[in-house]
């Protein structure tokens, strides 16, 4: 696995380092050689956090995790990208079918009393909207008059179609296309 770790607002020490890449030395089983693992340690007021994103083709493994210190949230991020794979073992196994010299699903572990007709999200409801010409600020206020956690709109000096959406910590991001 090659791994590109970052630091946002710290330093990443060589120990942080050799201990994230060997709880990840578990995932060496199922995926190849190549397969890249980005992790971003960042420190913000009193807590630490860990995200981690594992591109894989045409899906993305992502855990992150707010701990007071870092190796317990590396151990989290490990459990709960385990718990990820794990849960759709048989969708990574459809999807991959053709790469399967590549990844190595079928060594995972079923999830324990996982249904997966009951996972199976489906499209209960199609809505047809008009999208404006407007600015970012004014998507987002036109989100918060709505109520809703996100709102589509046509970007007025770009016009690109982008998304502005709330954040969990109360602020708003923004999902722009590119090509």
């Amino acid at each position: 696995m090659k791994f590109t770790i970052y630091g946002k607002n710290m330093h990443v020490s060589d120990g942080l380092k050799d201990a994230l890449k060997k709880k990840f030395s578990k995932f060496e089983r199922y995926f190849g050689p190549d397969t890249e693992v980005y992790a971003t340690f960042s420190k913000e007021k009193n807590f630490q956090m860990l995200e981690v994103t594992v591109p894989l083709g045409r899906t993305v493994l992502r855990a992150e995790e707010k701990a007071d210190d870092l190796l317990s949230a590396i151990e989290i991020v490990v459990d709960k990208l385990e718990g990820q794979l794990r849960k759709h073992k048989t969708r990574f196994q459809k999807n991959y079918a053709e790469e399967a010299r590549k990844y190595h699903f079928d060594e995972l572990e079923d999830y324990p009393d996982y249904d997966e007709e009951q996972e199976e999200g489906k499209v209960v409801r199609t809505k047809k909207f008009p999208i404006k010409p407007m600015h970012v600020e004014e998507a987002a206020l036109q989100m918060e008059m709505l109520g809703h956690d996100f709102f589509v709109f046509q970007e007025a000096e770009s016009d690109s179609v982008c998304v502005v959406y709330r954040r969990r910590d109360g602020n708003y991001g923004l999902i722009e296309p590119y090509v």
